[in-house]
């Protein structure tokens, strides 16, 4: 009889320990996945990702652009255009189509002329 209580405290004590082990565990994970001014959380490099892809289709569908030449990155909803282009018209029209794309908050550019 009394080893029987002795293993059912010995049980509870187990699973209190690794219910908050599992916990801390949890809690961690979660923070890692934060993100800092340097970092991106994982949902918002997902979203970043989805940002770059539209923007790329866009300039790719401006006929009047080269898209092979303009570089896109995004981070935290700020898109850097880069690359070398033929006109400041080029540059303006890159820009332009940039900014409405949805999801958009700012355009960096950082395109040159050749």
């Amino acid at each position: 009889m009394f080893f029987c209580i002795y293993l059912e405290r010995l049980i509870m004590k187990i699973i209190k320990f690794f219910s908050a082990f599992f916990l801390s565990v949890v809690l961690v994970s979660f923070m890692g996945c934060a993100s800092t001014q340097t970092k991106e959380s994982t949902g918002g490099y997902i979203d970043d990702s989805v940002i770059t892809t539209k923007v790329k289709a866009a300039i790719f569908n401006e006929p009047t652009l080269k898209s092979t030449e303009i570089n896109v990155e995004t981070f935290k909803g700020v898109v850097q255009l880069s690359g070398f282009v033929n006109s400041q018209a080029d540059i303006n029209r890159a820009v332009e189509v940039t900014r409405k794309v949805e999801g958009v908050r700012s355009v960096k550019n950082d395109m040159r002329l050749k």
